[in-house]
């Protein structure tokens, strides 16, 4: 059978048939028992793969080429007209994720005798260092050079069909009343949650090790937070004004009964969270007190609803005291929730009348299907699908412009949202994400999906910001989106930060609200990042070449490889501005207009670290996933990054904390709710 005549499902069945394990759907990662965990897998052909037709010189072959995280190695053997073994080493790229995929695409190059063939879904990049080997090796055994095709996942492709698994393979058997599929923000605390409701409860995790939750919770009317408003009433939030916000965020794209749930219910959740935190003795809650600067308001308003959990000073430097330690001492007091790491879902059950009854995971370390049953209701909690490439191209394709390819983030692949579908659910109808301007690229590179970037925190600063026509463009202050979406209208969806050596004074100016701030907030509570950290990164930055610095203007323009003559005129008009305290060309506030005339300058070319998809299965004021008529899925609930109603267009980050407040709020409701069953 050719290559283009190969289904998804005929080579599932083929692996199936002639090795260990099975790849389903990109659900799960196949990993040969021997390797898993390795990075490096070795696999033969058989003797009914189809040659590619090319002639080549019998031996063996390397190559090697960059991954996300380190040279990914390629080995192949060939005989005269065939592919007949491949070895890939890609052990150190990130654990669970890219240092997993030797055994699947070896493979699939041998099975296809090409390198043109599907990358793994979650690790895209990986993917693509191997396909480059291989070619490379095929070309150094075939005596001439072989091009690799632009390999494109089809749009209408990503979700595929539920895949069919074989009884016969299904060999171990949980029964539980409450499934919770994903073990990160939502997931952790949906199995406290659980835990104090006396749930028999099973956490399923695809990666080895549990994420944690994000520590910046967004809520309204916390206690903590009543309390600071008695000293400082500026930090107070008229809820219904807090409403028509996230409305005017996201268009009017969003189901405004789910956000009041949030508005309503995330005080009393952020309250039990802190009763757990602090009743460890380790830990305690602050609120992040700071609106900016109430004298000099600019056209986007901020709202103190952060929340952090921070160390007490006597367990600061314990590295066995983390938020992951408590919330699981937490859990085990009550001794009947069970985890299983490495253990991916692939697929929901479903009863006669559509009632989801459990799921179908895949352990693995070895292989094995396992059914599990859950009595009383699954809750998907699996996150977003920021590394599927695939449903990447068709959902959100202008996020993939602007993203570059950073190691911290969001490894969901999108697979909870797929098994969700596959039982009937409805998908939102527009498409968001997450994005921070908090990467960089050197000085001849541009943002884009394929290309490997840098953490640049400083990135969110409102400082001048040019296009690569040298240029401004926009008000640089507000919601970090905004300053993305801008930039996705300039050349080459890129743009160049610049500062001088005034910019810690400008900094502690700025006087900015959330995880950007680099100074302790207004009421004494500590920034996510002090600004002595960051200029230390920023400096490592200089010294990998992505952040130049210059004497002169002149040549640092040349240092960006941007045009100087439009550079330099751009400042001298920014500063003029800067001068008069009034910034006619765009209308920043008066504060944020802080001039760049001291030498040494800085600037650096600038993107979007992307974090996470926010869009997904539509659920319902009980967090049960709804159909397109509206009605619930009975027995299926969803929170977080898989679940939708909530963003569209872009996430309102000036709410700080907004979208984990959300996943836990939800996610300790969908709890409760479950537990009445």
């Amino acid at each position: 059978m050719a290559k283009d005549q190969i289904s998804r499902r005929d080579f599932i069945k083929g692996i199936a048939a002639g090795a260990a394990g099975m790849v389903a759907l990109g659900a799960i990662e196949f990993a040969d028992s021997a390797t898993k965990g390795s990075g490096s897998a070795s696999v033969a052909a058989g003797s009914d793969v189809v040659a590619s037709g090319l002639t080549f010189k019998p031996g063996t072959y390397t190559a090697t080429e960059q991954g996300l995280a380190s040279p990914v190695t390629v080995t192949m053997t060939f005989d005269e007209t065939m592919i007949t073994d491949v070895s890939i080493d890609c052990a150190g790229e990130t654990p669970d994720i890219g240092a997993v995929i030797g055994p699947e695409m070896a493979q699939k190059i041998v099975s296809a005798q090409s390198a043109d063939v599907d990358a793994v879904s979650g690790a895209t990049i990986t993917s693509d260092a191997i396909r480059k080997a291989a070619v490379n090796c095929i070309s150094q055994a075939a005596g001439q050079e072989i091009t690799l095709g632009a390999h494109e996942e089809k749009a209408n492709e990503w979700l595929g069909e539920a895949p069919e698994i074989d009884e016969a393979s299904i060999t171990e058997t949980i029964d539980t009343e409450c499934l919770i599929v994903g073990l990160g923000t939502g997931g952790w605390i949906a199995a406290l949650t659980a835990a104090e409701e006396g749930l028999k409860t099973l956490v399923i995790e695809k990666k080895e090790t549990p994420t944690t939750i994000r520590e910046d919770i967004g809520s309204i009317d916390s206690k903590i937070q009543q309390e600071e408003i008695q000293k400082m009433p500026e930090l107070a939030i008229d809820k219904m004004e807090a409403l028509q916000e996230l409305v005017r965020y996201s268009g009017g794209y969003i189901d405004s009964d789910l956000v009041k749930v949030w508005i309503n219910e995330s005080g009393p959740m952020v309250d039990w969270l802190t009763g757990i935190f602090e009743g460890s003795g380790k830990y305690y809650m602050s609120l992040e007190g700071g609106v900016g600067n109430i004298n000099d308001p600019g056209r986007d308003k901020a709202y103190a609803t952060g929340h952090s959990p921070h160390k007490k000073d006597e367990y600061a430097s314990d590295d066995t005291v983390t938020i992951n330690s408590i919330f699981m001492e937490h859990i085990e007091s009550y001794g009947n929730t069970e985890f299983r790491y490495s253990l991916p879902l692939i697929k929901l059950e479903q009863d006669a009348d559509g009632k989801v009854t459990g799921a179908i995971a895949q352990d693995a370390t070895d292989n094995h299907f396992v059914r599990i049953n859950a009595s009383k209701g699954v809750l998907v909690c699996s996150g977003g699908y920021a590394t599927n490439t695939a449903m990447m191209k068709a959902l959100q394709p202008m996020t993939l412009d602007m993203k570059v390819v950073y190691t911290l983030g969001s490894t969901g692949d999108g697979s909870g949202i797929k098994a969700m579908l596959w039982a009937g659910a409805a998908l939102d109808p527009t498409h968001c994400s997450m994005m921070f301007n908090r990467c960089c690229v050197k000085p001849d590179e541009t943002a884009g999906y394929e290309t490997v970037g840098k953490w640049f925190w400083f990135g969110e600063q409102p400082f001048l910001k040019v296009n690569l026509n040298g240029k401004r463009f926009c008000n640089e202050s507000g919601p970090y989106e905004f300053m993305l979406h801008s930039m996705e209208m300039q050349p080459y969806h890129t743009y160049v930060d610049v500062f001088d050596a005034n910019n810690e004074k400008y900094c502690e100016q700025f006087d900015e609200v959330g995880c950007c701030r680099l100074f302790p907030f207004p009421n004494g509570a500590l920034s996510n990042m002090p600004y002595s950290f960051v200029w230390g990164k920023i400096e490592e930055l200089i010294e990998a070449g992505y952040v130049q610095k210059a004497d002169t203007l002149e040549e640092l323009a040349e240092k960006l490889n941007i045009p100087a003559d439009n550079f330099v005129a751009t400042v001298n008009r920014y500063n003029e501005l800067c001068a008069k305290g009034v910034d006619e060309d765009y209308g920043k506030e008066a504060h944020r207009m802080t001039p760049v005339d001291t030498p040494p300058y800085y600037g650096v070319r600038t993107c979007a670290w992307h974090l996470t998809t926010l869009n997904g299965c539509r659920i319902n004021t009980d967090m049960q996933v709804i159909k397109e008529d509206g009605e619930p899925i009975e027995g299926l609930y969803a929170t977080g990054d898989c679940s939708g109603g909530f963003f569209s267009q872009t996430y309102p980050n000036l709410m700080t904390g907004l979208a984990c407040g959300r996943t836990m709020t939800f996610a300790h409701k969908a709890i409760k709710n479950i537990a009445l069953k």
